[in-house]
């Protein structure tokens, strides 16, 4: 599939929004539309918040070479879920793109123990989480940040299932709220909700 056309008509970095949203589904586009966003961009920090290539699965592997031979020779990838430090560095001048928030917050769930249900697990996602917002809310860098739309689907079998789903729902409801600029991604078609 092609990346869908670039959604903002801006021909500089200096007249991009300062922090943007991306949303959409699975294979909705939304990685390719936060990417043309910032295809005159001569560097960019890619931040991939998954797991990186060579776990051991496969389709995995294949899905992070897709996303990686789409990338400038410029750009530079970060991998890496340390998100708030690399928004809160005032010393870069390129824009960062986070790709994606969904992998952000599944591999925090996990680190925090939310899954075999540590004592305190709950309060150190809210910490992580709190973090993330506010170094949002006060980067001086442009930022592009990709997240999964999952409040729209059938509603999870499972408690953990239910658990991420609530969580990334508020997750990006703060993300929005803090942004210039939030898209939606369906079919390819990225549509500006503000």
């Amino acid at each position: 599939m092609s990346p869908p056309a670039a959604p903002s008509a801006t021909s500089t970095i200096g007249d991009l929004p300062r922090v943007t949203l991306v949303l959409g589904g699975a294979r909705s586009g939304k990685s390719a539309a936060a990417e043309s966003m910032l295809a005159d961009a001569p560097q960019v920090d890619y931040v991939a918040t998954g797991l990186p290539a060579g776990a051991g699965d496969a389709e995995w592997d294949q899905r992070v070479r897709e996303h990686q031979s789409r990338r400038p020779a410029g750009w530079r990838t970060l991998e890496t879920c340390e998100v708030a430090e690399i928004l809160a560095d005032r010393e870069p001048a390129q824009p960062v793109l986070i790709d994606c928030l969904a992998t952000w917050l599944a591999r925090l769930m996990d680190d925090c123990g939310l899954w075999s249900a540590d004592p305190g697990a709950n309060g150190r996602l809210s910490e992580r989480t709190d973090l993330l917002v506010h170094a949002w809310e006060q980067t001086s860098r442009h930022a592009i940040a990709v997240s999964n739309e999952v409040g729209s689907g059938v509603v999870p079998a499972t408690a953990s299932g239910r658990k991420f789903r609530d969580e990334l729902g508020w997750l990006n409801s703060r993300i929005a709220a803090a942004s210039e600029e939030v898209w939606f991604c369906v079919a390819g078609i990225a549509s500006r909700l503000r």
